[in-house]
């Protein structure tokens, strides 16, 4: 049995070796990481906590940056970065918003470009430039586009995709009906998101948002009581249903 300094020596025998050990005790982090962080961001944007979710976005785009051929590892990123903007538009903070959306789509752009036919990747792409429209309307016609052909693709590789006829009611719901969105063409595709997943608290959320927008109170009501009942952490949801008449 070797003594401390008999180790140590054995160390430096074999650098190999001990760069094998920091190789897999780095990627042991990175894989931590990576389970992790589900479900931390998204209990984060259910409290709005900013603070949490810059943190993931950074540890998250550091554990990217050692594995840049991961393509989960660029989605990871890509998904943190597109709650970080959520929650920054439900704060009314609109440049914080477009920061995280943007960093986000340069993480999505290298996930896809990793793995092309994972239609995940597309939708987060098309959420992330739909978030850009209402942080930034000046670039509402490009990103509107780029967001539409993203979702397109979503759809396309996975049509029970529920995430992605979500990320397209939202992108409508957002872009102005002179360019080609409007809370008309919104709504269908709630109801479908719905649909696919009865499950999702986001589905009836926006659904709700949409319908109130039309002047639906009641049913917009109804969506948001189902998605509080799905997510009672949800605090955008409560708040959402707290402003919005029963009539």
């Amino acid at each position: 049995m070797l003594t401390w300094r008999g180790q140590a020596r054995a160390v430096v025998r074999l650098p190999g070796f001990a760069c094998a050990v920091i190789e897999g005790m780095v990627s042991i982090y990175l894989i931590a990481a990576l389970l992790a962080a589900p479900n931390t961001i998204e209990s984060a944007r259910d409290r709005q906590d900013r603070p949490t979710l810059e943190k993931q976005v950074s540890d998250l785009t550091a554990a990217a940056q050692k594995a840049p051929q991961d393509g989960e590892a660029q989605y990871r990123v890509a998904l943190a970065s597109s709650y970080l903007a959520e929650v920054s538009l439900e704060l009314h903070d609109k440049k914080q918003a477009e920061h995280a959306a943007d960093a986000g789509i340069q993480a999505a752009e290298r996930a896809i470009a990793i793995s092309p036919k994972n239609a995940e990747y597309y939708r987060v792409l098309g959420t992330l430039c739909g978030q850009v429209v209402p942080a930034n309307l000046l670039s509402a016609f490009s990103y509107g586009k780029r967001a539409r052909e993203a979702i397109r693709k979503a759809i396309e590789l996975d049509p029970k995709s529920s995430q992605a006829y979500m990320a397209r009611g939202v992108g409508n719901y957002y872009l102005p009906e002179a360019l080609g969105g409007g809370v008309t063409l919104a709504i269908p595709d709630l109801r479908k998101a719905a649909e696919l997943d009865s499950s999702s608290a986001e589905a009836y959320l926006w659904l709700g948002l949409a319908l109130r927008k039309e002047h639906h109170n009641a049913e917009a009501r109804q969506a948001f009581e189902k998605g509080a009942h799905l997510d009672p952490a949800r605090i955008w949801i409560k708040q959402q249903l707290e402003k919005t008449p029963a009539q």
